[in-house]
């Protein structure tokens, strides 16, 4: 942290100030990863540069961590999904709704981000995923930045509805997932879908 810090501020020296920064997190560089620009700044001696170089190092060490991890060919059970999708909705401070869309064999074909919302709920427009989805096998997926795992009513509601129009067009809807920062709740697991 240091070294992409290159220099501190009057009072404290480059390691001082990333011990300072690393501290207010209880040394957890995920939390660190989550701070937005402003906050970043928020620390003497930190301006807009050095606050984009940390974020762009958090981020490459991201992408780094999802090249790395094994390549799964096909979709055996809600781990391989969670495995898969983890990486790209767990930390995030907003939902996201996405479907990935896998051939008869359970290989994924691609991801695709849906709908991207609030805190608290992004909307999902049906119709833009039958469009994606015919002829496709597919396995939904959405995140809780407030790290609540078990499925609202809204959540719950929402997958009877997809439900209902994926059988209405001879597509399987294998699952629906939540993914938190830690854990995920499958809808196909707990017999709900």
């Amino acid at each position: 942290m240091a070294i992409l810090l290159g220099s501190g501020n009057r009072d404290e020296s480059a390691v001082n100030l990333a011990h300072r920064m690393l501290k207010s997190v209880d040394g957890k560089i995920s939390e660190l990863a989550k701070f937005p620009l402003e906050k970043l700044t928020e620390f003497k001696g930190v301006g807009q540069a050095k606050a984009l170089t940390i974020i762009t190092a958090l981020e490459f060490g991201k992408r780094r961590h999802q090249e790395i991890r094994p390549n799964k060919e096909n979709i055996a059970s809600s781990k391989d999904v969670f495995q898969i999708m983890h990486p790209l909705l767990g930390e995030l401070q907003h939902e996201e709704f996405w479907v990935l869309f896998l051939n008869n064999s359970n290989k994924v074909l691609s991801k695709y981000q849906l709908s991207k919302g609030g805190l608290t709920a992004t909307l999902v427009d049906t119709r833009l995923l039958l469009k994606r989805g015919l002829e496709l096998l597919a396995v939904l997926c959405d995140n809780q930045p407030v790290g609540k795992w078990k499925p609202s009513r809204a959540d719950i509601d929402l997958t009877k509805k997809i439900k209902n129009a994926c059988n209405s067009v001879d597509i399987k809807l294998l699952d629906h997932l939540i993914i938190t920062e830690k854990t995920y709740f499958s809808f196909a697991d707990q017999n709900q879908l």
